[in-house]
């Protein structure tokens, strides 16, 4: 059984990240899984991603640390609490926090790949280390805590609030 991608049990109204979102065209698309007790993303950079000729925006890299690290923190709490990611409860998460070391220049043309490690779950909060990696050389390495997405957030529910205006 082929593995499903932790961004593709997102419910469609929660889908439209711009690194992650499956339901947004322009974006990423990046795709997270379990590899073992760690989480695995690909993405191959392309050239309108490029800082300097040769090498990968460094805002690129932050984007991508981030949306590995929420996506792992909703499948690592899921996997905690004994749910399937996708079914209710819905355990989405957003960014508290994100840190990035780089490390060495990311080269473009390369498939990078991003490695995360899960640090501590709590309740509300997931923390992830995330290493990226271009022909087996660690570029940058990122630290995000994840948090509980706010309810205000949600657009089911938050759709009433915003209606006619401040």
């Amino acid at each position: 059984m082929k593995q499903r991608a932790f961004q593709d049990c997102y419910p469609e109204e929660l889908s439209h990240c711009y690194g992650c979102g499956k339901n947004n065209t322009d974006g990423h698309q990046l795709k997270s899984y379990w590899k073992g007790d760690e989480t695995i993303a690909h993405f191959l950079p392309e050239s309108y991603h490029m800082a300097i000729p040769g090498y990968v925006y460094g805002g690129l890299i932050a984007s991508l640390i981030d949306c590995h690290g929420t996506a792992s923190a909703s499948a690592a709490a899921a996997r905690n609490s004994g749910i399937e990611l996708g079914t209710n409860p819905n355990l989405r998460f957003v960014t508290g926090s994100l840190k990035v070391d780089y490390l060495a220049p990311t080269p473009l043309g390369v498939e990078l790949e991003l490695l995360g490690v899960v640090i501590e779950i709590k309740e509300r909060k997931v923390i992830l280390e995330i290493s990226v990696s271009a022909e087996g050389r660690v570029c940058a390495k990122g630290r995000v805590v994840a948090v509980v997405m706010p309810e205000n957030m949600d657009p089911k529910k938050a759709a009433n609030k915003y209606k006619g205006g401040r």
